[in-house]
């Protein structure tokens, strides 16, 4: 996969960066993904969706939030993660198909802030439906707010829970754990098989 290129973007809480790789020939949509509340946009799992957008003909961009560009490991509260989210989103925006997505911190980000964003679908892997250990503090409300079609791609042992399949939601459980680094093959294959219903060539 080409390195893209890298730019800094401006939002109400400092500036984000942005990695944009566009895909060969005629483009089917605009994968915007997010990455964890401590991690970066090169996990394994961000890299694996983002090269099956881009065989399917889908630019990607991905997004590194203010708080990381700054040197900053702790996460920004939510409310100023979905405000420099969106604030990329104005920035990449064009005439394509938007779809939004990210792991962890990151999907939580996207389903916030889908319908501010105008999705045509959400990207969820692993989906942190509670903190571990603690399944009282369910974040299930979040993964309900878009209504827009939804895919979760979950590992079987995911200590932040699994979500339940619902009326728009698809859930896939592959082998693994939050990483979602055990079964690339099945995740590339899952992402594949969700975009190209969604965005019609």
């Amino acid at each position: 996969m080409n390195e893209g290129a890298t730019t800094e973007v401006p939002t109400p809480h400092g500036p984000a960066r942005i990695t944009r790789r566009d895909a060969d020939g005629p483009a089917r949509g605009l994968l915007l993904l997010g990455h964890g509340a401590g991690g970066g946009v090169s996990a394994p799992d961000l890299l694996v969706a983002a090269g099956a957008a881009l065989a399917l003909g889908v630019h990607v961009v991905l997004v590194e939030q203010p708080y990381r560009v700054a040197g900053r490991r702790a996460p920004a509260p939510a409310a100023q993660l979905d405000a420099a989210w969106l604030a990329v989103v104005e920035h990449v925006r064009d005439d394509l198909p938007l779809v939004v997505g990210g792991r962890s911190s990151g999907a939580r980000v996207a389903c916030r802030t889908a319908t501010a964003a105008g999705a045509a679908g959400v990207l969820c892997l692993a989906f942190p439906v509670h903190p571990p250990g603690r399944p009282e503090k369910d974040r299930l409300p979040e993964l309900a707010q878009p209504t827009v079609p939804i895919l979760v791609v979950q590992g079987q042992t995911d200590p932040f829970g699994r979500p339940e399949p619902a009326p728009g939601r698809d859930v896939v459980l592959l082998r693994g754990d939050h990483s979602l680094k055990s079964d690339a093959p099945g995740l590339r294959a899952a992402v594949t098989s969700w975009l190209e219903d969604l965005l019609p060539s």
